[in-house]
C-alpha cells in the first residue's frame, strides 16, 4: 500500500503522546497529564451562545474568512487587551490553531524551501511545514540557570536569505520558554534583512506569568513586515474540543487564505464561531479565572517536582507545562509507559517533542491541587524506589 501513497506521507510518524494515552486510558485510576488541555469545562458563555445560534438557524456555510462578527470581535479584542489596531482584513478565522498553521504552511512554502524551527516544540508545528515540502532545520533550546534559554546568535546565524520562514512558539509547548521582547525585536530586524517570514504560534500568549500577555511580535511589527500570528480559542478560553482559531496576517494574504480555507474545510461551523465571538466579548473574566488557577497549580508543581528524587525541575515562564529532566534516563517513551503501569500517572515522553526533548518528561499541570498532589505522591514513590 505504501507505494500507492504520496511521498509526503512516507516520513510521517504517529504521535507518541497519543500512543501513550491510547495504551493507558484503560488503566484503572490513572491520572492523565499527557495532553495539552486543562480539566475545566468551557464556560457557559460559549455554551449558551451555541444554543442560541443553533436555535436561530445558524446551520449553513460561512464566509471563507469567517463571520464578519467574529472577525470584528477579534479586532476589538486586540484593541482592548493588546492596545493594537488590527483591521478585519488582516484576520482569517480557522478551525483551530492547527488548521491555521496548516493553511499558513500551504500559503508560504514550496518543495525544498528552508524553514527554521526552535525545539523542543510541539511536533505538529514543524511537521505541517515538512508535509508541504519544506526542509526544516532545528535550533535547540538549552538549560541555563534552571530555565530553558535560546542562543539568539545561533538562531540568527541559521536564518539567511535562503530561509523562507522561522517558526516561533512562545510561550512554548512543552518547555514554557518565552521569547523576550528584546530578542523578538532583534529577530524581526534580522528577518527584515533576509526577507524571511516569522510564523508565530501565539496560542499561549495569555498564559504568561509576568503580565497580561507574553511579548508579542504584533506589538513591534510594521504593516510591511513578513509576519503571521496563529492563535486559538483552545487554551486561554478552555475550548480545546471546539476547534476554533484565527490567523493574523498581512492584508494582501486575505484572498489567498480564504481560498485555502475553501479548499480545506470551507470554514468553521457558524454556531462555533458564535461561541468564540461571545467569549471574546464577555469572557475576559474566564481567562482571568484560568490564569489564577494555573498560577496556583504552577506554584504547587514547582514545589513538589523540586523535591522528588532524580527529577530536575526547569522553570517555565508561560503556558501550563513543565518539561523536566530525569537523571539517568535515555528512553523517555519507555519511562512514560512504565509510569502509567506502575505509578498510574500519565505523562508525555520528551522524545515526542524532538530529539532535544529526550531524557525529559512533560507534565501538564492544568489540574486542581488534589489531583496534582496525588500525582506527585505517586511520582515521588516511583522515583524513590526505582
Amino acid at each position: 500500500m505504501e507505494k500507492h501513497l504520496s511521498k509526503r506521507t512516507a516520513g510521517l510518524a504517529p504521535s507518541l503522546i497519543r500512543e501513550i494515552s491510547e495504551q493507558a486510558y484503560s488503566i484503572d485510576g490513572i491520572i492523565p497529564l499527557w495532553f495539552g488541555e486543562g480539566c475545566w469545562p468551557t464556560s457557559e458563555i460559549a455554551i449558551n451562545a451555541v444554543s442560541k445560534a443553533l436555535k436561530s438557524g445558524d446551520h449553513f456555510y460561512q464566509p471563507n474568512s469567517g463571520k464578519i462578527g467574529l472577525r470584528e470581535q477579534i479586532s476589538q479584542y486586540y484593541s482592548k487587551v493588546y492596545n493594537l489596531e488590527i483591521p478585519v482584513s488582516n484576520l482569517t478565522v480557522t478551525a483551530s490553531g492547527m488548521n491555521g498553521l496548516a493553511i499558513v504552511a500551504q500559503a508560504l512554502v514550496s518543495s525544498g524551501d528552508q524553514v527554521v524551527s526552535i525545539e523542543p516544540s510541539w511536533p505538529n508545528i514543524a511537521e505541517t511545514f515538512r508535509i508541504c515540502g519544506a526542509n526544516v532545520s532545528v535550533i535547540s533550546l538549552e538549560v541555563e540557570n534552571k530555565k530553558w534559554a535560546l542562543d539568539l546568535e545561533r538562531l540568527l546565524s541559521a536564518i539567511t536569505h535562503e530561509t523562507k520562514a522561522v517558526l516561533i512558539n512562545s510561550p512554548n509547548n512543552p518547555t514554557g520558554w518565552t521569547m523576550s521582547a528584546e530578542d523578538q525585536l532583534r529577530l524581526l530586524n534580522h528577518c527584515r534583512q533576509t526577507n524571511t517570514w516569522i510564523v508565530a504560534d501565539d496560542v499561549y500568549s495569555r498564559l504568561y506569568y509576568q503580565g497580561e500577555y507574553a511579548p508579542n511580535f504584533l506589538k513591534i511589527a510594521e504593516e510591511s513586515d513578513l509576519l503571521i500570528s496563529v492563535n486559538s480559542f483552545s487554551k486561554a478560553w478552555s475550548m480545546t474540543g471546539w476547534r476554533l482559531g484565527w490567523i493574523t496576517a498581512p492584508k494582501e494574504m486575505e484572498a489567498v487564505l480564504a481560498m485555502l480555507t475553501e479548499f480545506n474545510i470551507a470554514g468553521p461551523a457558524g454556531f462555533i464561531q458564535a461561541a468564540g465571538s461571545e467569549m471574546l466579548k464577555s469572557g475576559e473574566g474566564e481567562v482571568a479565572i484560568l490564569r489564577n488557577r494555573l498560577s496556583d497549580a504552577y506554584a504547587l508543581t514547582a514545589k513538589r517536582l523540586t523535591n522528588i528524587p532524580r527529577l530536575k525541575f526547569i522553570e517555565p515562564e508561560g503556558a501550563f507545562y513543565c518539561l523536566f529532566r530525569v537523571e539517568g534516563i535515555k528512553d523517555s517513551l519507555s519511562l512514560a509507559k512504565d509510569l502509567c503501569q506502575k505509578a498510574k500517572v500519565g505523562l508525555a515522553p520528551g522524545i515526542a517533542f524532538g530529539p532535544e526533548g529526550e531524557g525529559c518528561l512533560r507534565l501538564c499541570y492544568a489540574q486542581p491541587s488534589e489531583v496534582l498532589n496525588t500525582a506527585f505522591d505517586r511520582l515521588e514513590a516511583y522515583f524513590s524506589s526505582n
